[in-house]
């Protein structure tokens, strides 16, 4: 079974390990390198590490809609292209030249979650679970027939990050699964996403990541964790901008302003919010790394005097 695996960050490279150990893989498509870092220099994706560790083919283009770019993937003669977080539309010219066409490995339980940033979407909402679609492409975004699927419960704090790195171990176990039933002869049956309950997850925005704090606790809890790592909360606390790595929400009645220090201590500082209060208990102050509020208030006595 010849394969070509198309995908771009690190969520995508469990994926492509495990389609490797399934198919002959023909060659891998990702993003154009990008610049990063404080140098700005040209840095290769974290797939196009992987796929030339491991020997394979890589292929760049910066649009799959010329009529080069098609010849280019049917000169391959793949039986099927995995795509996994890639970053390009696939173009219908596209989707019709694998023998078996398409799957994507997605990072929701479709409907709910089509986008680019389906796990910080989830935490921001406030789900309890989520899980992987194995899903047949089509020409809409995220709009095709699922083939398989699993569900993972969220952590009650858990963030962004953790939660990534645990669809991204899904989605490999996932496609692997799909992969080993076509080798068998099997192929799995595609069932139509119901129309009902479908959302849009936007790309994450840093404009996004400072805290309203007339908001309720509650959702402003949601986002510290959906933004950690990236692109991470911030919020003015007693005059000093700080990004919060960890809070959680309190539901302290209170007729304090939104912003007002509620109490500080070695569990964190309260901050009164639209609704509760917000307790942060790791932050990290401009130009430093990520501390405990406890360790944050030695530096910071006005707090604790202002109780």
């Amino acid at each position: 079974m010849k394969i070509v695996f198309a995908g771009t960050p690190e969520f995508a490279v469990p994926s492509l390990r495990a389609a490797a150990g399934k198919a002959e893989i023909v060659a891998v498509y990702t993003q154009p390198d990008r610049p990063a870092g404080r140098g700005r220099a040209l840095t290769p994706s974290p797939v196009k590490r992987e796929a030339l560790a491991r020997g394979f083919e890589v292929r760049q283009p910066e649009s799959l809609r010329t009529a080069a770019a098609r010849e280019a993937l049917r000169a391959l003669e793949p039986d099927l292209m995995v795509v996994v977080a890639y970053g390009l539309l696939l173009p219908q010219g596209i989707l019709d030249i694998p023998r078996d066409g398409c799957w994507n490995v997605h990072a929701s339980l479709l409907p709910r979650w089509r986008g680019a940033a389906p796990v910080q979407r989830a935490i921001e909402a406030g789900d309890t679970e989520t899980g992987v679609c194995l899903m047949q492409m089509e020409k809409g975004l995220d709009t095709g027939p699922v083939l398989l699927s699993q569900t993972l419960a969220i952590g009650e704090h858990e963030t962004g990050g953790q939660l990534h790195d645990r669809l991204a171990d899904l989605g490999a176990q996932v496609l692997a699964d799909g992969l080993g039933l076509l080798r068998a002869g099997i192929r799995p049956v595609a069932k139509p996403q119901p129309e009902a309950g479908a959302t849009y997850a936007r790309k994450l925005d840093k404009a996004e990541a400072r805290l309203d704090w007339s908001q309720p606790a509650q959702v402003l809890a949601n986002r510290v964790r959906a933004f950690n790592p990236w692109p991470m909360a911030e919020a003015e606390v007693a005059g000093e901008r700080l990004r919060i790595h960890a809070a959680i929400a309190m539901p302290t009645q209170h007729q304090a302003s939104p912003g007002a220090v509620l109490a500080a201590g070695r569990d964190g500082i309260d901050i009164a919010c639209g609704d509760g209060a917000l307790r942060i208990r790791t932050l990290q102050r401009a130009g430093g790394k990520a501390i405990t509020a406890a360790d944050y208030l030695n530096a910071r006595r006005d707090l604790l005097a202002a109780r």
